[in-house]
């Protein structure tokens, strides 16, 4: 089963880490992916631009499209792993080892995990 793992955090905080401090929590992360990725476990992963960048789409009775993030919440999806897991507890204890390197750096956060219905792989051909 594939799961996705949503990264949730205060943008402000993320944003207000040095570069030192950044490289290490990507250095760190790197760590963890290495490792699902030598046991054939990390799909795509991603790290989002800014909320600031976002477009975002409503609809319902009427489909708007609005500049910027208009989720009304303190934290914002930031970024996302896909893994390949044979059970959600599985998935838990990868995403407690994604949450490892963001405590060291002093981030406060979230990650929802929440398994994939319908996965297209990159058909680019690259």
């Amino acid at each position: 089963m594939r799961y996705a793992i949503l990264c949730y955090h205060d943008e402000a905080a993320v944003d207000a880490l040095s570069q030192g401090q950044d490289d290490a929590l990507m250095a760190d992360l790197a760590v963890v992916g290495e490792a699902l990725v030598a046991k054939g476990r990390l799909g795509p992963a991603a790290r989002l631009m800014p909320t600031t960048a976002a477009t975002t789409l409503r609809y319902g009775h009427e489909t708007m499209v609005m500049d910027g993030p208009f989720a009304e919440t303190k934290e914002a999806m930031l970024g996302l792993y896909v893994i390949e897991c044979g059970s959600l507890d599985e998935a838990i204890q990868i995403a407690r080892r994604l949450i490892e390197p963001r405590v060291k750096a002093g981030l406060v956060g979230t990650m929802e995990i929440r398994p994939v219905r319908l996965y297209l792989p990159d058909r680019r051909g690259a």
